[in-house]
């Protein structure tokens, strides 16, 4: 039975180990989440927007080696 106050979760990626999936809130506020193993890191939006331009920086790095 879903409560009302359980957030709506919508899988963004996934691989064998890893999953990036964001919630909605009861309050209304999006938060993102990547499953890494035994580890789960939480983000509010702005944090997730930080973290996808470092995410994007590594690959675009990565490439120029």
């Amino acid at each position: 039975m879903s409560n009302a106050m359980d957030p709506k979760t919508e899988t963004i990626a996934e691989t064998d180990n890893y999953m990036a999936w964001q919630a909605e809130e009861p309050d209304g506020e999006t938060t993102y989440h990547l499953e890494l193993n035994n580890v789960t890191l939480h983000f509010f939006t702005e944090e997730w927007e930080e973290f996808l331009q470092l995410a994007r920086a590594i690959i675009r790095d990565a490439d120029g080696r």
